[in-house]
């Protein structure tokens, strides 16, 4: 695992979050990463999707809090 990619999880984490819709919304996105990590080879490809995805979960999470 690259270091970005191991920097990256870090902010996928969701156990901070109040028990409900908001956590469970932020956890399926973190199953997603932990996932994409473990089955794709390190490469710029992998960590940009990270990225992507961890702005899309910022994104469902706040959709969550509506």
């Amino acid at each position: 695992m690259r270091a970005s990619s191991t920097t990256l999880l870090g902010y996928f984490s969701y156990e901070h979050l109040p028990e409900g819709k908001l956590r469970e919304t932020s956890k399926s996105c973190t199953e997603l990463a932990f996932d994409m990590v473990n089955r794709l080879p390190d490469c710029a490809e992998k960590t940009a999707g990270l990225r992507k995805l961890l702005e899309a979960k910022d994104c469902f999470v706040r959709a969550a809090l509506s």
